[in-house]
């Protein structure tokens, strides 16, 4: 009767292995498995692409500065322009020239979002970068300077004055779409040119507002791009024009903003009666 107790211990032995490895599987259930825990692949994911710093100001200003050149009438000179009036009016001959020294001396032409990658992301330029930029809708811009900088390769950005479209003597919207659609950039420049220093009530809605809009309505495209009428701006601008979703705004020659320089982009305007050689030397001292 005693030899039936062998086979009974083996039994509850093989019961008792079988429970521990049960036991063992439900404590820990990811031990032995070859897949990782779904945070972890998410984890591992996120941290390959991760959101690029954007430079602080000081960083931003410690950037070299891009030569930006200010242009407005393009045209020979009449008898009655003044002194001051050849400070905006650069003769047709003499924009030619400046463009192939331009192109000459090793020159490439930027656009302002590669000015802003560059300012705050660090983006590499091209070697010597120039930007061409240009006020006031003035018909030229397009008859003149466009088939000129599209000799070089040049490509610049305009800077519309919505008052003036479709008037005799200055561009019209198809002009305007034209120059986008070819690879420039239109900003806005207001609605007729009034000083931003003196907004108030619906000064920012009949002047920056309706004009963006119009602007998009041509382009088929966002306008991010400000540039300051007289190059005169003022610190209570800057938090106006980011509400309406401009990423940067350009003056002319005065000093940059220490906390908004991207609002506060320096530019040069050319007088008509620079010689090639004074052009080169200002923007080598300004820039």
């Amino acid at each position: 009767m005693k030899k039936p107790m062998p086979a009974l211990f083996s039994l509850l032995f093989l019961i008792s292995c079988l429970g521990r490895q049960s036991n063992t599987h439900t404590d820990n259930p990811q031990k032995d498995s070859p897949i990782k825990p779904a945070t972890s692949i998410i984890q591992d994911t996120s941290s390959k692409d991760p959101v690029q710093k954007m430079a602080s100001a000081v960083e931003i200003l410690a950037k070299k500065q891009v030569p930006i050149l200010c242009y407005h009438q393009i045209r020979d000179w009449k008898p009655t322009d003044s002194k001051r009036a050849k400070d905006y009016i650069v003769p047709v001959d003499a924009f030619k020239q400046q463009m192939k020294m331009l192109a000459d001396s090793g020159y490439h032409s930027i656009l302002p979002d590669e000015l802003y990658d560059y300012l705050t992301k660090g983006t590499p330029l091209p070697s010597k970068p120039v930007m061409l930029s240009f006020d006031d809708t003035d018909l030229e811009q397009y008859s003149i300077a466009y088939p000129e900088m599209q000799k070089h390769h040049f490509k610049g950005v305009f800077f519309i004055m919505t008052v003036s479209l479709n008037r005799p003597r200055y561009m019209n919207s198809q002009q305007v779409k034209e120059l986008s659609d070819a690879g420039n950039v239109i900003g806005s420049h207001t609605w007729d040119h009034h000083n931003v220093k003196q907004y108030q009530g619906k000064d920012w809605e009949i002047q920056i507002d309706k004009p963006t809009k119009l602007l998009e309505t041509i382009t088929g495209k966002p306008i991010r791009y400000f540039a300051y009428p007289f190059g005169l701006w003022n610190k209570q601008a800057i938090p106006e024009l980011k509400k309406r979703n401009f990423v940067a705004a350009f003056q002319l020659i005065t000093q940059r903003d220490d906390e908004d320089p991207l609002f506060t982009i320096r530019r040069m305007i050319v007088p008509g009666y620079w010689s090639l050689a004074t052009l080169q030397h200002y923007m080598n001292k300004n820039f």
